[in-house]
């Protein structure tokens, strides 16, 4: 695969290397991989990004079982946006995706800019250990 030759040139050298999931694991990339493949194919751990609310215990759940189904690492969980006052249900989706996927769910606020700073700085203060 193209994009998986292309990602370990990327690494090389590199102290981090980050790729985007486009989607979903289950998205295809080409006629034949999915983005899925090209995880198994880079060998990195995931780090799974979910939305807050409704619908989000079903769609996160399902993608820990399709990376878990492929031996894929997981990481854990980040919900994102989160609120600067999470209602109940936010709150329960968070515990009902940990307890239920046996996963590390952090958050991360909404980043206003989304220039790459932000996102680093936001990226470097999750609780999710590395290796």
């Amino acid at each position: 695969m193209i994009l998986a030759a292309g990602a370990a040139a990327a690494e090389a050298g590199a102290e981090t290397l980050i790729v985007e999931g486009v989607g979903g694991l289950l998205v295809p990339l080409t006629r034949e991989h999915t983005v899925r493949d090209l995880a198994a194919a880079l060998g990195l751990r995931l780090v799974i990004a979910a939305r807050p609310g409704l619908g989000t215990i079903n769609h996160t759940l399902l993608t820990l079982e399709a990376a878990r189904a492929a031996h894929l690492s997981v990481a854990g969980v980040v919900i994102t946006p989160w609120p600067d006052d999470p209602q109940v249900m936010v709150r329960s989706n968070r515990e009902t995706i940990a307890r239920l996927g046996r996963v590390d769910v952090a958050t991360l606020p909404h980043l206003p800019d989304g220039s790459p700073a932000s996102l680093a700085a936001g990226g470097a203060a999750l609780p999710l250990a590395a290796g």
